[in-house]
């Protein structure tokens, strides 16, 4: 049973600020001195309770800055919580930013290697599973090659490849992927709807609000770091949408 509990869960970022005032000449000795810039906090994330079960689906909206994709990174382990509590079971698989983290002087049938290490896969279940990432990245001789010398689309194209040839226990997904042609994107929304399906449990984040719907039943909505409000996920949307709207108003 896969299931993930945040409970009162609050995330800090120690802030090194930059000096931008004009310093007064010193002297040589003084000019030897390390100075050290000042150290503010910022906090990403604030007394965050959620829970989501087996088989549920949730969807995460909010403006850029609320907190969405850090609240993901959370979820994953990437960042551990400054306070509070995060229990997580399951295998999560996360699809964040995929054309990031590459060796850049390692061939593409290497990084397919590396990178199902970090996911979790073992030699031999990589191994086994190479030759069909191969085949969907379509990256065909490329492969052979460093991946500093492929293009952005190619990159993605090699990620999404690797990331997605897992079975997903928590699927947490940051925004709706597409890139390379037309083909491409509709087998990488294909391959997302098979994930998403196979998943035990989903949590997504996106900016697509007439998407959301058709793959969640419930929604969390972000504000400077807190839950504004949950609910289901068209009356989160709705609400989102009505303060959006109110706010551009009021602003006109």
């Amino acid at each position: 049973m896969a299931c993930i509990e945040l409970e009162h869960l609050s995330l800090t970022f120690p802030i090194r600020q930059a000096f931008r005032r004009r310093r007064p000449k010193l002297s040589l000795d003084q000019r030897d001195q390390p100075t050290a810039a000042p150290i503010r906090e910022v906090r990403a994330l604030r007394d965050i309770s959620i829970q989501v079960g087996d088989g549920e689906r949730v969807g995460i909206i909010g403006q850029n800055g609320a907190g969405k994709s850090t609240l993901l990174k959370v979820i994953a382990g990437i960042y551990p919580p400054t306070a509070g509590r995060r229990h997580v079971e399951g295998k999560i698989s996360g699809l964040f930013k995929l054309d990031l983290g590459f060796e850049l002087d390692a061939s593409g049938w290497e990084n397919i290697m590396y990178r199902g290490y970090l996911q979790g896969e073992t030699p031999r279940s990589i191994r086994a599973k190479i030759g069909e990432i191969a085949e969907f990245s379509e990256l065909g001789q490329f492969l052979d090659m460093p991946v500093r010398y492929y293009s952005a689309g190619m990159l993605f194209r090699l990620g999404f490849s690797i990331a997605t040839a897992i079975e997903p226990e928590v699927l947490l997904v940051d925004e709706v992927f597409s890139a390379g042609d037309l083909a491409f994107q509709r087998k990488a929304r294909q391959r997302m709807q098979d994930m998403i399906a196979a998943a035990s449990l989903l949590v997504i984040v996106s900016h697509e609000l007439e998407t959301l719907p058709e793959l969640c039943d419930r929604g969390v909505w972000l504000e400077n770091g807190t839950v504004r409000y949950t609910g289901l996920i068209r009356d989160v949307i709705a609400a989102y949408t009505e303060s959006v709207q109110t706010a551009r108003s009021a602003a006109a």
